[in-house]
């Protein structure tokens, strides 16, 4: 929620323009009809048929304009958003370009001529895509409008569908199979069923590759089933890992090493001084290297970026079984499919999965292709997503105040740090202070810790409980872990506000 009580910097006689150019919903329904909203280009609002209310109504709740289409040319001076989800060709956002104020995007690419002097957010994480001058280039770096995202809102939903991929495999119970034997009478459960040996997730190995917001939620996923998790991060994150009962590697290879599954959640890192063998730091960095140190039949998942997997050792690794099942989550931008729906020519496509494409043919029942779909096609998500984006660009119109920086702090500006998602981010001093609001919580955390506390001085003194008190003392225990998740303390704590992908 925007603070209308900061200091002002906006002009109140100008119209401020910005450009949406994704849907800020993704469920299907009519915008509304009524006053409103103000439905200028109605042929938009229909052809896209997202449900943009809650996002319409927390514009104008912050006192800002929410428009279908185009901003009329007597609009009143203001802060106008203008909504335009099927705009994606490069001219067509550059020609807008000079007339908007500022960006919001999600998947689509914003060029690097189409300039936004006010600044832009990405709906998301990763800013690869905005790619403006205005802010120097996908980095932020050296320009003269802050770059900003949304890290955190799409986690969960990363974390499951990376689950979703490995359940689909492991464990490997045929249930579709098993349905139509079901369905055509043709089981008997006393003699067929131990022709179906699995194995559970329980007890196997998984291999994280990052301890940020997302990597964090699938170890602690892992966890939930009782696997064994090995994350590799960076050196500071390592007693937070251990903290959560977690094996701490210190290089991929390490975190590799007879894992099960493989999960990448690193980002693709600093790009490259021009002419350097890769464009990113962490480009290829699951090569032939990592993936050889899997246990024999691994699953990889990757639903960070393409660029992350060296698709020639992928092959290899696919081809010598060495990895029985791989699932990629990548942009790839272009032409549509063919009427079967399948991958026609790679001539004009773009994007990270484009190389992917070349193994479907030789591994199509053990490959699973996504289309960047994991983490951007949950509405609730990007409605999140979206209202904090619109709260970042009011924040910097109205006030010069800059959240979620990416990159440079251009001069004027003051950076006020990150946001936090409760339950999903870092925590820092601020989520700590907050408890202060809430006395109850505090004394009742107290009281658990003294019940616990208690039961534990017997212990230590050399007494036997008796069943009562061992009750209270595991009971008190799971009453404390259970008030500290509702309170959001688990960690890691993050002591700067600097972005750590890692």
């Amino acid at each position: 929620m925007v603070d209308h009580t900061r200091r002002k910097t906006a002009d109140d006689d100008r119209v401020y323009r910005v450009l949406v150019v994704d849907p800020v919903g993704l469920t299907l329904q009519r915008p509304p009809a009524d006053s409103a909203v103000t439905a200028t280009t109605t042929a938009t609002a229909t052809k896209d048929g997202r449900d943009t209310a809650a996002v319409a109504a927390h514009v104008q709740a912050q006192g800002a304009h929410f428009h279908y289409g185009e901003i009329p040319a007597d609009a009143q001076p203001g802060i106008h958003f203008a909504y335009h989800p099927d705009l994606h060709e490069a001219d067509a956002i550059c020609a807008l370009a000079q007339t908007h104020d500022a960006v919001i995007a999600a998947a689509t690419p914003i060029p690097a001529n189409a300039t936004f002097d006010l600044g832009g957010v990405r709906i998301g994480a990763g800013t690869g895509n905005m790619a403006s001058n205005s802010w120097g280039g996908s980095t932020g770096r050296g320009g003269i409008a802050p770059l900003m995202n949304t890290p955190g809102f799409n986690t969960v939903a990363t974390a499951q569908m990376v689950f979703k991929a490995l359940l689909r495999v492991q464990p490997d119970l045929p249930l579709e199979r098993l349905h139509r034997r079901v369905c055509d009478a043709s089981f008997d459960t006393a003699t067929d069923l131990t022709d179906f040996a699995t194995q559970k997730l329980a007890g196997r190995r998984i291999a994280v590759l990052g301890f940020g917001n997302i990597g964090r939620a699938v170890a602690r996923l892992a966890a939930g089933f009782q696997m064994q998790v090995s994350v590799y991060a960076r050196p500071h994150w390592q007693p937070w890992i251990e903290a959560e009962g977690m094996r701490f590697a210190a290089s991929p290879i390490m975190a590799a090493q007879d894992a099960d599954v493989l999960s990448v959640h690193l980002g693709l890192g600093p790009p490259q001084p021009a002419g350097a063998a890769q464009a990113y730091a962490n480009s290829g960095l699951v090569g032939a290297t990592v993936l050889e140190r899997l246990a024999p039949g691994a699953t990889l998942i990757n639903f960070d970026r393409g660029e992350l997997v060296d698709v020639a050792a992928l092959s290899a690794a696919l081809a010598a079984r060495k990895l029985g099942f791989a699932a990629i989550d990548a942009d790839l931008f272009g032409p549509a499919p063919d009427a079967q729906g399948l991958a026609t020519t790679t001539a004009g496509l773009r994007g990270p999965m484009v190389p992917y494409l070349d193994l479907v043919e030789r591994f199509r029942d053990r490959l699973l292709l996504l289309p960047h779909a994991a983490a951007d096609t949950d509405h609730p998500s990007r409605v999140a997503g979206a209202i904090q984006a619109i709260d970042q660009i009011l924040g910097v119109i109205r006030a010069r105040e800059v959240r979620n920086r990416v990159g440079d702090l251009p001069v004027g500006y003051t950076d006020l740090g990150a946001v936090y998602v409760p339950g999903v981010t870092a925590l820092a001093k601020q989520d700590i202070d907050q408890l202060v609001a809430v006395p109850e919580q505090i004394q009742a955390l107290r009281e658990q810790l003294a019940q616990l506390d208690q039961q534990l001085g017997c212990l230590a003194a050399g007494e036997t409980l008796t069943d009562q008190q061992g009750r209270a003392c595991v009971l008190a225990a799971v009453r404390l872990r259970t008030q500290l998740e509702q309170l959001g303390l688990r960690g890691p704590y993050q002591i700067t506000d600097a972005a750590d992908p890692v």
